[in-house]
């Protein structure tokens, strides 16, 4: 299993919500980038990145952050938040992205998201974020009405190469992750998963490893020392 340290990015600072709520934000420092090059430093190999305002807004007002870290750090980067488009698709892979996370579009515009997963095989995740069952989109701040097992066998079936499953209610919190429904998960689909959501030590690490996803997205519990930087490198992961 793979430790992703996150760099999530609002009103161009590093930033951590808590359970998803905007008004709860921590910031980590005045730069996105210094934040990307610090788990560098400390033997990442992987990076996630999320443009928040523009997971909130449909757009990537973050873009300029983003593309500095592509082209800056010699990290694998997977970029999510506000993406809605071919084009932008395309842009985030041209800059150097390794993968491209698809979120709100997932679940609004299936087409999109197969054309994508088509055009991209292999770099598109689709990003699966529950609160109280229901998978949320536009920034966390709405509901879609769907369960997270019909939105992870639909997108499956159009062509996602991972499920990126973040749980809301735990999300920023440190009190451990929804084992139970990511164990429910990897029994409904045959994609790699990637967990995300309230990870506050290195138990919460072997409990994940222990259900098999193939890698977890680790924030708060990095920045504030509860995940030991050593946890970066020894599972630091070549896929």
């Amino acid at each position: 299993m793979i430790v992703i340290p996150a760099v999530d990015i609002l009103g161009g600072r590093p930033v951590r919500l808590l359970k998803g709520d905007y008004g709860t934000a921590t910031v980590y420092g005045d730069s996105p980038l210094e934040a990307a090059l610090r788990w560098e430093w400390a033997g990442a190999r992987w990076l996630h990145v999320v443009d928040l305002d523009g997971a909130r807004e449909g757009s990537m007002p973050n873009r300029e952050h983003v593309r500095e870290i592509l082209r800056s750090t010699r990290l694998s980067v997977q970029v999510g938040g506000g993406v809605r488009s071919l084009e932008q698709v395309g842009q985030l892979i041209g800059w150097g992205a390794e993968r491209v996370v698809i979120g709100t579009a997932s679940l609004d515009d299936p087409t999109f998201l197969a054309e994508a997963c088509s055009r991209y095989p292999g770099r598109i995740v689709a990003a699966l974020d529950t609160r109280s069952g229901e998978v949320a989109v536009r920034g966390w701040l709405e509901g879609s009405g769907k369960t997270l097992l019909d939105a992870a066998r639909a997108v499956e079936k159009l062509g996602a190469a991972r499920i990126l499953f973040t749980a809301i209610e735990a999300d920023g919190t440190l009190a451990g992750p929804n084992v139970a429904a990511i164990e429910e998960l990897l029994s409904a689909v045959r994609v790699p998963v990637i967990a995300s959501g309230g990870v506050g030590s290195e138990r919460d690490l072997d409990a994940l490893e222990a259900t098999g996803v193939e890698a977890v997205i680790v924030g708060r519990a990095l920045y504030e020392g509860r995940v030991p930087l050593s946890a970066l490198t020894r599972r630091a992961g070549v896929t």
